[in-house]
Parts: structure tokens; sequence; C-alpha cells
């Protein structure tokens, strides 16, 4: 594509996310254009469409995903459409930004790589992890440098700090119709530890449902929950190192948002979005600081673009990376399920 053609962007799921990262941040961008939007309404499209000057409004994603006014999609939608809508869009030889927790199961993750590999001329990135993108750089250099030395445990620890709540309505994110093998932060941080120190070879994980049926606000009719609301995963990653996962929204009182890398000479914590470390030796923590050339930042949008233009690679997320984590959200609800270890990467055929 020429760096003077206008890039026509369709939005489709207008969330939190994408009204306040992507429309916005896009329409920043010089030479792309923001030309449609649906929502799940025509009413709340057409709020969003007001909000953000988009000129056309369609009644039905695939209406919008078909048209001829648009050479790149943004999926913003819950999980349960990912799929189809990727797949639709690269079928109508567009472009594909999709919205985290890439799919509701590894099958339909592998799916949308297979058809994005068989279309190189088309650009697909999965919106990323965003909490650890100004320290990864530097844990990647630490390690590299051996400041852990060998690494032999991680630590994650998740918990927002809230106390359960039995007369809640029901959430997406509880719904195992609209988000699958998604649980809570689980593959956000998942992707995070894959960029650190890469995979795990072995899942075995448990996990408690305490209100095990929720009011769906918009039929009135109580629905049943799969999805836990407290989280325990160990993993054996393929660096050597055993991880432990603990995610929760139930942990009244304690928010807790951190993960540790011990290693056999040092130690890494990465806490509310602060580095600090001890080698072998050191009598406490200290700060480690973050070479400026190091911070990452947010640069999803401009991403999608560029590499859209030929000027860069998507590296935050691809697909590929993307399979990788739902493979691990699956494979954490099949340990739960079946009560047993379940190793990676999942076969194909499952």
């Amino acid at each position: 594509m020429s760096n003077n053609e206008t890039i026509r962007v369709g939005i489709v799921g207008a969330g939190n996310n994408t009204r306040l990262r992507h429309i916005p941040g896009l329409q920043e961008i010089e030479g792309v254009e923001i030309v449609s939007v649906v929502n799940r309404s025509r009413e709340s499209s057409q709020r969003v469409a007001s909000e953000f000057s988009i000129p056309k409004v369609y009644d039905s994603w695939k209406e919008l995903v078909e048209a001829p006014d648009t050479s790149a999609i943004v999926i913003g939608t819950w999980p349960y459409l990912h799929y189809p809508i990727t797949m639709a869009a690269i079928a109508a030889n567009k472009h594909v930004l999709c919205e985290a927790r890439m799919a509701m199961n590894a099958w339909e993750a592998r799916q949308m790589w297979d058809a994005a590999r068989a279309r190189p001329d088309l650009v697909t990135q999965i919106v990323p992890s965003p909490f650890s993108l100004h320290v990864d750089k530097t844990i990647q250099r630490l390690i590299r440098e051996g400041y852990l030395g060998d690494i032999l445990a991680i630590e994650v620890n998740a918990s927002n700090g809230n106390f359960l709540d039995p007369q809640g309505p029901l959430h997406w994110r509880h719904d195992f119709d609209l988000s699958g093998y998604n649980i809570m932060a689980l593959g956000i941080w998942y992707e995070a530890l894959m960029r650190w120190v890469g995979t795990a070879k072995t899942v075995t994980a448990n996990g408690k449902t305490f209100v095990t049926q929720r009011e769906d606000p918009e039929t009135g009719r109580l629905k049943s929950i799969q999805i836990p609301e407290r989280l325990v995963v160990v993993a054996d990653m393929v660096c050597g190192a055993q991880a432990s996962l603990l995610l929760s929204d139930v942990d009244g009182g304690v928010s807790r948002f951190e993960a540790v890398l011990y290693g056999s000479e040092g130690t890494i914590r990465f806490a509310n979005g602060e580095l600090s470390g001890l080698e072998r030796g050191d009598d406490d923590f200290g700060p480690i600081s973050i070479p400026e050339e190091e911070r990452g930042e947010w640069q999803v949008e401009a991403e999608f673009i560029q590499a859209i233009r030929g000027q860069r690679v998507v590296t935050h997320t691809t697909f590929a990376d993307g399979v990788k984590y739902m493979e691990f959200t699956e494979a954490v609800s099949r340990s739960m399920l079946e009560n047993k270890t379940i190793s990676l990467p999942l076969s194909p055929q499952s």
C-alpha cells in the first residue's frame, strides 16, 4: 500500500478500550479515516458515531465487513465474535486488528492464524497485554545478562481486592457463551510471561466458582456460571522454572498485581507497574531503573497502520502468540474440568 493512500477503517464493537484507545488513536494518524461503526444496537452505534464523527452506521457486523468502503477492520467485540468477524474480514480482503482475548478457544485461534498465514499480504494483529509494555525490554535484558542466573520459579498474584458479590448481575466475563475459555486476566498475564521467559509445557489448575448462577440483565433469567472467580495454576515452563499463578475476584481487601521471577543469583519483582530486584548478597530489594531507550509504550494503533503501510512488522501481538496464550487458557480450563495435568502445546485436533 502506498504511504499516501488513505486507510479506511470500520469499527465492529465499540467497548471501553475501543472508545478510549483505538478510535482516538486511529483518528490522530494522518491518512487514516474511520468511515463506519456498528455496535450492539442501532442506538449505541449512533451514539458512538456522533461522539467521534464517524459518518456511516451499519445494522450488522456482516454488512460493515462486506461493504466496499473499508480496507481495515477493528474488532472490539466480546470474544465470542472475534473468530467469525476475523474470518469474514480476511475473506473480504481486509486487514484486522482484533481485541485481546483472541478467541473463545484454541481451535478458533488456530483457524484465525491459518487464515492469516494464507494471506500474508494482509496485516493481522491482536491487541496486546498492555501493563508490562514499559518494562518488558528491561526484564528481557536483565535475564540475558544473567541477573537471575538460572530461572527457578515465577509467581504471579492478581487480585482486585473486591469482596464476593453474590447478587451482582451477569457480566460478559462470567458468561462462557461470550468468553469461552478466557478467565479473568489469565491470558494477559501469560502473554507477559511469554515475553519474559517463554512458554509452558504442562499446566495443572484448580478453580472455584462461588456464585453458580447470576441473573442475565437482558433477559431477567438466571444463567449458570462456569468461569471461576478464583484460580490457582501451577505450570512447568520450558525454561525450567516452576510458575504459579493466583488470580482472584474475591480476595476482599487485598489488592495485588505483581509477578516475581526467582533465580539462582537474583530476584526481580514487578509490582504495581514498578521494577525492583536484589542479587545474591544484597540485604533488600532496590529499585531497578528503566532506561528511556528500553521503555515501551502503547503503540497499538500506530503499529497496525505502519504495518499496513509496510513500515514495520507486527510484534504486539501476533496471531501466533495469540494461539499460544489461547492454548494455555484452554489447558487451564481442561485441567480444572478433568482434574489432571495438561501438556502443551495442545493437539491441533483438539
